[in-house]
């Protein structure tokens, strides 16, 4: 029989097509396969995604992390979901970076190795970076584990030495003026500090990571101010916090800085209207510099002063503005009275926005040198350190005179308070416990009772 030439074709053309669509088929069935996984957070304060912060350490870290947990074998039967529990609290770092390992070890079946690691408790966990690590035990949270990470990615190990003796403000005190809170920050992000006094030190020890003089209240020796001012020629770093512009005794080093402080202090009215104090100025905005890079944190300073600085060839300073507040304010030009009331007069007083924090840079050796001065000390004090960002602006700064440009990050933020209290007040407690318990206990059985109701009444319809 033969077969019509047009037939054959058109039966070809079928075969092919059907062929064509079998193979996009067999695509399409391996594309549809495929395991497309999609979280999104609807938590309080989405507790379940990590702060920017987070991100931003885990993005710098090169290299993988290890985690190995020293923890007893789940007993699923009791409910124990220990081991779960971390793989779920580091899958969230694992999103950012994957190559987070994660893995078990039962101290009960291997003691020696628990031995060997220094384990003291169960679900004691060590963290591994580039031939560092460090140990973290339960419970802890985003903010303790971030942390951790932060001081194992810190290249510079050298202690951070401040000046004492001088009325300063503490690194490690306790009262409002001292900025103890502040260094408590410091040591959990893996910053180790030393207490310089100068009366007994022959110099300035070269081997710190910077020297810090926190708003002193006495006269520094010129014995005293020759080893600072040496410390500053050999290419050391500094961080000056001052509340005025008596640099007490230390006038050759702001010299050497070309450095300049205003006798008075910024004014800004602006929330006078919300209660703050004239004398407290809020930064208004922020210097193109690594310190200051994409901060959009609100910061304040108390009896803040104009800071300005000057490089010069002799001495090859690259001078930098750093905060700007009180757009709508001034800078006074005498000092303001405890009773009086500022007013602005134009013809003395400089309108805002004023600059109050300077940081300077220079070649020196392979390094360089760095350093920051700040017109305002009480920023970073016990008192105003929980204002919006005057914590991850000071950290900033600290970072960046380390040399630890890498770790200039907003700070993860511990996670909002999510427990219930209830007053003790008679009235408001029996408010409070009836809410509280309604949602508990009363609206579920009530649609419990509900639903047996109209169970009933359509079987006997």
């Amino acid at each position: 029989m033969k077969v019509n030439p047009k037939l054959r074709l058109q039966i070809l053309i079928q075969n092919s097509f059907f062929v064509v669509l079998f193979i996009a088929l067999i695509f399409l069935l391996g594309f549809v396969a495929n395991q497309y996984k999609f979280a999104k957070d609807i938590t309080q304060a989405n507790r379940n995604t990590l702060t920017t912060g987070s991100i931003n350490v885990l993005k710098q870290m090169q290299g993988p992390i290890t985690l190995t947990v020293f923890a007893s074998e789940d007993d699923v039967n009791n409910g124990d979901t220990f081991r779960q529990g971390i793989i779920n609290f580091m899958a969230r770092y694992q999103r950012t970076k994957p190559d987070i390992n994660v893995k078990f070890i039962s101290p009960i079946k291997e003691p020696k190795l628990a031995q060997e690691n220094g384990i003291k408790e169960d679900g004691e966990v060590v963290v591994e970076y580039q031939k560092r690590s460090e140990h973290i035990k339960p419970p802890f949270a985003e903010q303790e584990m971030t942390n951790l990470f932060m001081r194992l990615s810190r290249t510079s190990q050298q202690a951070v030495m401040y000046l004492d003796g001088h009325g300063e403000r503490n690194l490690i005190g306790l009262k409002n003026n001292d900025v103890g809170e502040f260094g408590k920050q410091l040591e959990s992000k893996g910053l180790k500090f030393a207490n310089l006094n100068l009366t007994i030190e022959p110099e300035v020890p070269l081997n710190g990571s910077m020297l810090v003089i926190a708003s002193p209240q006495k006269n520094i020796s010129p014995i005293e101010a020759k080893k600072i001012k040496k410390f500053l020629e050999s290419g050391g770093n500094l961080l000056w916090l001052l509340d005025d512009n008596n640099f007490h005794g230390l006038d050759e080093i702001a010299t050497y800085l070309g450095l300049s402080v205003s006798s008075g202090q910024v004014i800004d009215p602006a929330y006078r209207s919300e209660g703050s104090n004239e004398n407290i100025a809020y930064a208004s905005s922020y210097g193109e510099h690594a310190i200051t890079k994409n901060f959009m944190l609100g910061t304040r300073f108390s009896n803040a002063h104009e800071v300005n600085a000057k490089g010069t060839l002799d001495n090859g300073w690259e001078v930098s503005k750093l905060i700007e507040v009180s757009p709508n304010g001034w800078l006074e030009s005498t000092q303001v009275m405890a009773n009086q009331k500022p007013t602005f007069d134009k013809s003395k007083d400089k309108p805002g926005p004023i600059n109050i924090a300077v940081a300077l840079q220079r070649v020196y050796g392979k390094k360089g040198q760095r350093v920051v001065v700040v017109g305002n000390g009480n920023f970073l004090s016990n008192t105003f350190i929980i204002n919006g960002g005057n914590l991850d602006l000071g950290i900033n700064m600290i970072n960046w005179l380390s040399g630890d440009d890498n770790l200039i990050s907003i700070q993860p933020m511990p996670l909002k308070d999510v427990n219930v209290t209830i007053p003790d007040n008679k009235i408001s407690f029996i408010i409070a416990w009836t809410i509280f318990h309604s949602f508990q206990y009363f609206i579920p059985i009530g649609f419990f009772v509900v639903g047996i109701l109209f169970w009933f009444k359509r079987r006997k319809a």
